[in-house]
């Protein structure tokens, strides 16, 4: 009888672990984001939990500092850089999971003053930049390496004024830094993306530059190879889907697709 029951047990053990459920854990995943995207990024991330039950946790700054810490073993599963030049330094390195990488958004150049500021300055070929400085700052992002600094000094290149302003430049670690130098009124003038001056009521939009002055602010996404995250593609896909795009065109941002 006691090896009847043994038996039994066994048995009734086997037939529920084969119809048991199936339960799927929630997972993880780690994005590593340009500093221009923080509000619109966390908004995503409320949503993408809120429909998936995975936990997103973004670690934001440069484009060019995030994508050296990937290469240095950072533990990220996602990047999303400000422009193509980053993404394509860690696809370069083989840091970027295969046809995992895609074009998300896209984003606009401006001239930013203080709120307060009374300034009517408008951009054009040897606009009056320097003059409107005088001794004073240019806050903007470094444009040696911070894409919104490339894109910044891109522009003024192509305007005639570069040489005028290169002196006077504070060069910011990043655009959400360049921007607080003008909300704190640390500096009369700086160049941020359109999103930036929409996010920080300290500033006002003084002007937009010519798009075809610099070029293309495209944000590339792409799932990085060392990513562990079974929620790191779903993230991906979920971020250029009809629910993400309404998000993201809610802080400024246009789709690249």
């Amino acid at each position: 009888m006691r090896c009847f029951r043994v038996a039994l047990s066994a048995f009734l053990l086997a037939i529920h672990l084969i119809v048991a459920p199936t339960v799927t854990l929630a997972a993880d995943v780690t994005v590593f984001a340009a500093a221009s995207l923080k509000e619109a990024m966390d908004d995503q991330a409320k949503q993408f939990l809120a429909s998936s039950g995975n936990k997103v946790v973004v670690s934001y700054g440069a484009s060019n500092t995030l994508a050296k810490q990937i290469e240095a073993g950072a533990p990220a599963d996602l990047f999303i850089s400000a422009d193509l030049d980053w993404m394509g330094y860690l696809e370069n390195r083989h840091l970027v999971a295969p046809n995992a990488r895609l074009d998300l958004l896209r984003n606009t150049l401006v001239l930013i003053a203080p709120s307060s500021s009374s300034s009517s300055l408008r951009i054009g070929p040897h606009f009056g930049l320097a003059a409107a400085l005088g001794t004073d700052k240019l806050a903007m992002a470094n444009p040696d390496s911070v894409p919104a600094g490339k894109y910044a000094k891109s522009a003024l290149v192509s305007l005639g004024v570069w040489t005028d302003v290169e002196k006077q430049i504070a060069r910011a670690e990043n655009v959400r830094a360049a921007l607080a130098l003008v909300s704190r009124g640390e500096a009369p003038f700086g160049i941020v993306y359109m999103t930036d001056a929409r996010a920080d009521k300290g500033v006002k939009v003084v002007d937009t530059f010519p798009p075809d002055s610099y070029p293309p602010i495209i944000y590339p996404a792409a799932v990085l190879k060392a990513s562990q995250s079974a929620a790191a593609g779903p993230l991906l896909d979920y971020l250029r889907s009809a629910a993400a795009r309404a998000v993201w065109e809610t802080y400024g941002f246009g789709l690249a697709q």
